[in-house]
């Protein structure tokens, strides 16, 4: 008895098989589900039971990747333009970790060299609207903030005439 030619059956040898018509793929596609949902393979998802998120909102062409972005936590993918404007919004906190002055006046004058990069349209993206920032604004604001965050200095010991240093 000959062996049949896997390719007469509508399949290629060694790869995935090939459906003729709409309907056998989505037959094969529906077993696939059903015995993979008898295997558990469905059970304890994350989010099972939920509501999906984000039915209410209507879908941007860029849905998908806002999505990822937000869930993988990803940094660094933005255009310079977005990433700008958002480091903007977090200066203040991000010059609060800094210990010295001279930090504070390097970081932001780094920023202000990426702000003039990216109002050139060097990388492409959309339109820069970030200001620059002043350094000695922003020093002055820092020492602020950190004599607001500083515990009050303990009063100094009254000197006790009877004892001497």
């Amino acid at each position: 008895m000959a062996t049949k030619d896997p390719r007469e059956e509508g399949r290629s040898v060694g790869g995935p098989p090939q459906w003729t018509t709409r309907e056998e793929r989505v037959s094969a596609v529906e077993a696939a589900i059903q015995v993979a949902i008898r295997r558990g393979d469905f059970d304890d998802l994350p989010g099972a039971g939920k509501p999906l998120e984000g039915l209410d909102r209507p879908l941007e062409d860029d849905w998908w990747i806002r999505r990822k972005i937000e869930t993988e936590n990803l940094t660094g993918i933005a255009p310079p333009a977005l990433a700008l404007r958002v480091e903007h919004r977090a200066m203040a906190e991000t010059l609060d970790l800094l210990a010295r002055e001279e930090e504070v006046r390097e970081h932001v004058a780094d920023f202000n060299r990426r702000v003039r990069r990216a109002r050139m349209q060097l990388e492409g993206g959309p339109p820069v609207v970030t200001p620059l920032l002043d350094a000695d604004a922003e020093v002055a604001a820092w020492r602020e903030r950190r004599e607001a965050a500083a515990p009050p200095a303990p009063e100094p010991a009254q000197r006790r005439w009877w004892r001497r240093a």
